[in-house]
This record gives C-alpha cells, sequence and structure tokens, in this order.
C-alpha cells in the first residue's frame, strides 16, 4: 500500500486526539490539554509533510516528465495552492 505508513500514523494520532477529548471531558488542566493538541498539530504536520513528499515525488515528477504542459501547469498550480493555503492558517 503506497501510503501505509501515513494510514498508520493517522490512526495513532487519532487514538490521540481521542485521548485529548478525554482530558477535557475530565477538566484537565488546561496547559496539559493544550501541549497535547501541539503534539496532535505536530504529528499532523509531520503526515502532512510525508503526504507531500511522496506527492512530489510521484505525481508532480510523472507530471513534468509529460508531454502535457496543462498537465505540467496543473501540478504545479495545486502545490502553489497547498502553500499558500497553508501560509493562512
Amino acid at each position: 500500500m503506497k501510503h501505509e505508513s501515513s494510514v498508520l500514523r493517522l490512526k495513532t494520532i487519532e487514538g490521540h486526539v481521542k485521548g485529548v477529548t478525554r482530558m477535557v471531558e475530565n477538566g484537565e488542566y488546561c496547559i496539559d490539554v493544550i501541549r497535547q493538541i501541539q503534539a496532535v498539530q505536530a504529528a499532523l504536520n509531520k503526515v502532512t509533510t510525508q503526504i507531500l513528499d511522496e506527492h512530489l515525488n510521484s505525481c508532480v515528477i510523472t507530471a513534468i516528465r509529460g508531454d502535457d504542459p496543462q498537465e505540467r501547469e496543473r501540478v504545479l498550480k495545486e502545490i502553489a495552492e497547498i502553500y499558500e493555503h497553508a501560509g493562512k492558517l
């Protein structure tokens, strides 16, 4: 499976998020909750980087090496949009 490692990471993150939910439900100390949320965000960022790297090294390279200029332009525009959106978060 192409994204097996990413799927495993996401399942781990899912469990972590459930743990954070329990912390909030149990009225845990706010700073502890925030630290756990930051850990989840960092883990999601790692998965994002991993999937983006896979995309760049497969889909984007294929499009750039291909003969269709519109496809090259499309994949490059997608990457630019991803970074533009990330800057707004």
